[in-house]
């Protein structure tokens, strides 16, 4: 046993040794070969790319996704992150939306099919991993039937005021620790990774709470009956913790239903850099990596100058977390009034690699589609950003395979 120990630490210094050779490389040779230079990866290099509401299309439409999906694997991706909770709607065919009056259709794809099903068998054909987008966290506009129909599972401002202003527009935010709001969550979530054939499921930087929400009466009085103390205003230290603890405390039995339900999924976080998250939304998802209830990690970088984005790839929480898990930066593809040149793209991209990260773009249809640059061009540099294959599917897939779960 000693014998183990001591040749997994070496083992462990040499995956150490490679990346910080890989990087001190990266820096000293030119951009111009900056490909050939990729840093030693600890993990399997993540190529993903999320399919979001602007996506349905792509997602409802069988041809469509089928031709998408060949396109992604032609170019060497090999993750994609689909959306399935958005807008306080499942994105799927759900009983538990259904069962719990918010959602009355059954949501098919053109051609009648599931289109969540028809997505993971078509990836896994192409040797991609499908891994649910769990999008909008807590999160949900105001005018859903989520919000209209359940109001006591909404938290608020010390104001008593209700809704804060997104990206997503005006939004309102469920309780995360309001007893019945997490048992909704843990159902949607529970039912994902059984119902269908999905290599696991990712939550993002929506799965938190604005530091100025969590003065419903529910929270007060709990709060108050495990400190003994009033909550004070937003920004107090130890109100702050307490509420980024009974997160944590919730992902860690969310963590625990996933495996339950299918050991070997992928439980991955998508979160913004660290100091924001928790600071300002109460997402203490280093900790959560500490804990071990992470199994992948995607940092959403989306800066348009380059030295603000190096400077959040050189963070000490991103160096730590990547020698314990797959570790990937989110980059910015465009949006529908906003494209992003190929330039910075490539840039990021290459930055992102030299430092042995892997990479997830948002979102698929501004690969190409909503671009400055005709849509072949676009497609042939990522085929020049990523030249070789990079498997994540077989071992994935394997692993679950070699340790089938035991019936009693």
């Amino acid at each position: 046993m000693k014998l183990y120990v001591i040749l997994r630490q070496w083992w462990r210094s040499l995956k150490y040794l490679a990346l910080l050779l890989g990087t001190l490389l990266a820096v000293t040779i030119p951009n111009s070969i900056s490909p050939v230079a990729i840093a030693q990866q600890p993990f399997e290099e993540i190529r993903g790319v999320w399919m979001t509401n602007n996506d349905t299309s792509t997602l409802i439409d069988r041809d469509k996704m089928q031709a998408a999906v060949s396109q992604l694997a032609r170019l060497h991706f090999n993750t994609i992150y689909p959306v399935v909770w958005n807008s306080g709607y499942a994105q799927y065919d759900s009983n538990v939306a259904r069962q719990t009056g918010i959602q009355t259709f059954v949501r098919k794809g053109l051609q009648g099919q599931d289109p969540l099903a028809d997505l993971a068998a078509t990836a896994h054909r192409q040797g991609l991993l499908v891994v649910p987008w769990f999008e909008f966290g807590f999160m949900t506009p105001p005018t859903s039937e989520l919000a209209l129909q359940h109001p006591n599972w909404l938290t608020q401002k010390r104001d008593g005021s209700k809704t804060s202003i997104d990206v997503a527009g005006e939004v309102v935010w469920l309780n995360p620790f309001h007893p019945e709001v997490q048992q909704f969550i843990t159902a949607l979530v529970r039912e994902v990774v059984t119902k269908y054939d999905v290599d696991g499921i990712q939550f993002d930087d929506h799965m938190s709470l604005p530091r100025e929400f969590g003065y419903d009466k529910y929270t007060v009085a709990l709060y108050k009956k495990e400190t003994k103390r009033s909550p004070a205003h937003p920004g107090d230290a130890a109100w702050m913790r307490w509420r980024a603890d009974k997160i944590t405390a919730f992902m860690t039995q969310l963590n625990q239903t996933v495996k339950q339900s299918k050991p070997k999924a992928i439980f991955a976080v998508a979160p913004n850099y660290y100091d924001f998250a928790y600071k300002f939304h109460l997402q203490d998802w280093l900790a959560w990596v500490r804990n071990g209830i992470v199994d992948e990690l995607i940092v959403q970088v989306y800066r348009p100058e380059l030295q603000s984005f190096l400077q959040q790839l050189a963070r000490p929480e991103i160096q730590e977390v990547q020698q314990k898990i797959p570790t990937g930066i989110g980059i910015l593809t465009g949006l529908r009034n906003d494209p992003v040149p190929m330039q910075r793209i490539q840039a990021q991209v290459r930055a992102t690699r030299d430092r042995g990260l892997g990479v997830a773009f948002f979102f698929y249809q501004s690969l190409w589609d909503y671009a400055p640059e005709p849509s072949e061009q676009r497609q042939s540099y990522f085929q020049a950003l990523f030249r070789s294959p990079a498997s994540r599917i077989a071992s994935a897939r394997a692993a679950a395979i070699e340790e089938p779960i035991l019936q009693p």
